[in-house]
């Protein structure tokens, strides 16, 4: 809303713009110097912190140095040295450091008078170790024992001393001025904070101003294309019942017509509707079953137990599919009638997808089943006879080779039904057996005992009627039916051993073929879980190449681990039984045999992720022992963005449906308000018009017309008004009835009309005068 706000009052907010501005330059202005001087404050902190220091380092050296040579006086052993040697070494540098820091300091004074001190006391070390060296110990005891030496110690201590002293103060100094300047610093700070709180606050009151009004004017538009919205809803509202109407008059229509039976329910299974076929067979007229329950009307029970049968009304409504009669069921009509029926049930949804009945569709099959059962008792010895043999057999005629009959292994060898072989030659079946030759072909395999064996394993191509050819195997028979002669041949389709052999070459290839699939993600693990396979799709998926993975991790390991943990917990309260997070959650339910395919996050190499379908199987070996697993995955992203997309856009609708019901409420309250405003107004209008006329009946009245006639009547053009005269008594009882039928005129006039003033008011006149209708002297 802001960018709106400073479109439309843009001068106003260029002028707050750039007073933030130059206060927050100011404040910006002013903590950087303030920033300046502490850091200057603190580097002369610093700098008074290094002198001291190196002036304490100083002094120290030169304790160190005489410590050193005094140890090697008093014991003559090197060592005592070391300490001496190496400040005799560096003490020219170190007072040089020490000066070098010291400059524009208040205490150098006391440095320029330390260097020749210093120097001196050195060569005096110097001499009582050269003393200790070549005149023995007491001559060195007799210069450590002088006085002087330790005098020239003192001196160089007082003067260090009194340098580090003003150095000190110095410190002090810096300390306060760093301090001083924090202070200055927190002002500046709090001072700009309650400036800029102080801006913002009045902006803030200014926009929330601007806001205001520009919501107002937001809220009137949006009524007002609410309300056009409404209109436009409420003429589509009308062309949809219209429509609905016509719907349900050709629903009516054809649920009459139809041949099958139909049943419809409500949600509670209630009967809501019956198809006059529906009541034939039930028994029940509409009228006596609509609200009865479908238990009630719908009485069916299991033909060969005589039992009471379910009614897939209940499982339709419960799961909302659709649902089929078993077999061998029987309806009794409410006249005692029996009829065996076939069914189905489909549930009734409305808009949003909720069951809200189901409707039954079933048919008499009395007849059918009747027709069924006699064929079938016809033909069963027939038929379990060669429905046993796996092997096609076929009865040929000896003289033509015309097939007599076949088995159903025959229809579904070559794809022919039995009709379709019926008459029809060998050689259709089988190219080679020349039908000119047929006789001669089939002795050939079948007999000759002793040279061919029947020709069991003769190998020749079969013909489907598809046209497709397929290795066969065969061997006849001969045999004679009713003084007829005729050959049996046995039909082996050996397409599978022949495949299987050709598999075992493509085997290698095929496996390659899925494995480099880029589609899916395959992964394969052995039974503890660590992958073996990692194919091109998990690497297009994933980031990881397979050489990353492969005898690594486990698929765990790239899933995300809280999903993992939350579907371990899942799985243990589903199965009753403790799993634990990680590899055997994804896995559990494929290793008890159970199909498993789940939704999971899938963690790339880069870390990003992405919600994937993934199918776990579990491989096993010819023992039925588990040695692996095979995960099959698939990017749910976009899926995902769908389902996501069309649940926002129901959302907007619900909103926008909210809108209109209120608009609709508000348009409702506004006609109320305005009916009690008319009934009040005719009210208030009305009680002093009934004063008028109680008074008008005492004194009494009489309407004069401005033109009368010779025969006392009004003229056409005059109007009546209403004054108060002293009638007679003669015409005082026409005048009341007359002045009852203006108010009552007069009432329901003024009732209709809004506040614009009373009626009948002559403002230039400043008097008020009642108008009545021409109502003439004698009732006329």
């Amino acid at each position: 809303m802001t960018p709106i706000l400073f479109s439309a009052y843009g001068r106003q907010a260029q002028v707050w713009i750039a007073a933030l501005v130059l206060l927050v330059s100011s404040a910006v202005g002013a903590l950087f110097w303030s920033f300046s001087q502490i850091e200057d404050a603190a580097k002369a902190r610093r700098q008074a912190n290094s002198v001291v220091s190196n002036a304490n380092d100083f002094l120290s050296a030169l304790k160190d140095a005489e410590t050193g040579q005094r140890g090697y006086l008093l014991t003559n052993d090197d060592a005592f040295l070391a300490p001496y040697l190496a400040v005799r070494d560096s003490i020219k540098s170190r007072f040089e450091t020490l000066n070098q820091l010291a400059v524009g300091s208040p205490g150098q004074i006391h440095l320029t008078p330390l260097a020749p001190l210093v120097q001196a006391y050195m060569v005096e070390l110097s001499d009582a170790i050269t003393t200790r060296r070549n005149k023995g110990q007491s001559a060195a005891q007799v210069l450590v024992s002088n006085a002087q030496s330790k005098q020239a110690m003192d001196v160089i201590r007082d003067h260090i001393n009194r340098f580090v002293q003003s150095q000190a103060d110095n410190r002090s100094l810096r300390e306060a001025e760093f301090q001083s300047h924090m202070q200055r610093l927190f002002s500046v700070i709090v001072i700009v904070s309650l400036l800029a709180l102080l801006a913002a606050m009045v902006l803030a009151w200014w926009l929330y101003r601007q806001a205001g009004q520009h919501l107002k004017n937001q809220v009137h538009l949006e009524t007002r294309r609410l309300l056009e919205n409404q209109e436009a809803i409420n003429r589509q509202l009308q062309q949809t019942n219209l429509m609905l109407r016509v719907s349900e008059e050709k629903l009516t229509v054809t649920l009459r017509s139809i041949g099958d039976a139909v049943i419809a329910t409500d949600a509670a299974a209630c009967v809501t509707l019956l198809n006059p076929v529906a009541q034939d067979l039930t028994g029940w007229t509409l009228e006596q079953a609509l609200g009865r329950s479908i238990d009630e009307v719908f009485n069916i029970i299991n033909k060969e137990t005589r039992k009471a049968a379910t009614i897939p009304v209940a499982q339709t409504l419960a799961h909302g599919t659709v649902q089929g009669l078993a077999n061998h069921t029987v309806l009794i009509a409410r006249d005692a009638r029996e009829f065996d029926i076939a069914d189905s049930c489909a549930p009734i949804c409305d808009a949003m997808g909720q069951v809200v009945g189901a409707v039954l569709v079933f048919r008499n099959v009395t007849d059918e089943y009747a027709v069924q059962q006699s064929l079938r008792d016809s033909a069963a010895l027939v038929q379990t006879i060669l429905n046993t043999v796996v092997d096609g057999i076929v009865t040929i005629h000896a003289h033509g080779g015309i097939i007599e009959s076949v088995n159903p292994a025959i229809e579904l060898m070559f794809g022919y039904s039995a009709a379709d072989l019926g008459g029809k030659h060998l050689s259709q079946l089988i190219p080679e057996l020349d039908q000119d030759q047929h006789t001669m072909s089939l002795a050939y395999y079948g007999v000759s005992a002793e040279a061919r064996a029947n020709g069991m394993g003769r190998e020749v191509l079969g013909l489907r009627k598809n046209g497709s050819a397929f290795p066969l195997e065969i061997a006849v028979s001969e045999m004679m039916l009713g003084g007829q002669r005729y050959f049996t041949g046995i039909l082996r389709d050996i397409t599978a051993r022949k495949q299987f052999e050709a598999a075992l070459l493509k085997a290698g290839a095929l496996q390659k073929a899925i494995f480099d699939s880029a589609n899916f993600s395959s992964i394969a693990t052995d039974a503890k879980g660590v992958i073996q396979i990692f194919n091109v799709g998990a690497e297009r998926m994933l980031g990881y190449a397979a050489a990353d993975v492969m005898d690594k991790i486990t698929p765990a390991d790239i899933s995300d681990p809280q999903e993992v943990i939350a579907r371990a917990k899942s799985l243990s309260l589903e199965l009753e039984t403790h799993i634990t997070p990680g590899f055997e959650a994804l896995v559990f339910k494929a290793s008890r045999g159970i199909e498993d395919i789940y939704e999971l996050t899938y963690i790339r190499k880069d870390r990003s992720r992405f919600p994937a379908v993934v199918s776990v199987t579990a491989l096993r070996d010819g023992e039925d022992a588990i040695i692996g697993y095979l995960l099959i995955g698939t990017d749910n992203t976009a899926r995902k963005q769908i389902e996501a997309e069309r649940t926002r856009l129901e959302q907007v609708l619900q909103n926008k449906n909210l809108e209109l019901e209120g608009a609709r409420e508000v348009a409702e309250t506004a006609n109320q308000a305005k009916s009690d405003f008319l009934s009040s107004m005719s009210h208030e209008l009305r009680s002093p018009l009934n004063a008028i006329l109680g008074f008008w009946t005492v004194a009494g009245v009489r309407q004069a017309c401005a033109h009368t006639d010779p025969n006392g009547q009004c003229g056409s053009n005059s109007q009546g008004r209403l004054v108060f005269a002293g009638a007679d008594q003669r015409n005082s009882r026409p005048g009341v009835d007359r002045i009852r039928t203006f108010v009552s005129v007069a009432g329901t006039h003024l009732a209709a009309r809004r506040v614009s003033g009373l009626p009948g008011h002559d403002r230039a006149a400043g008097q008020t005068t009642w108008h009545t209708p021409q109502v003439c002297r004698g009732g006329q």
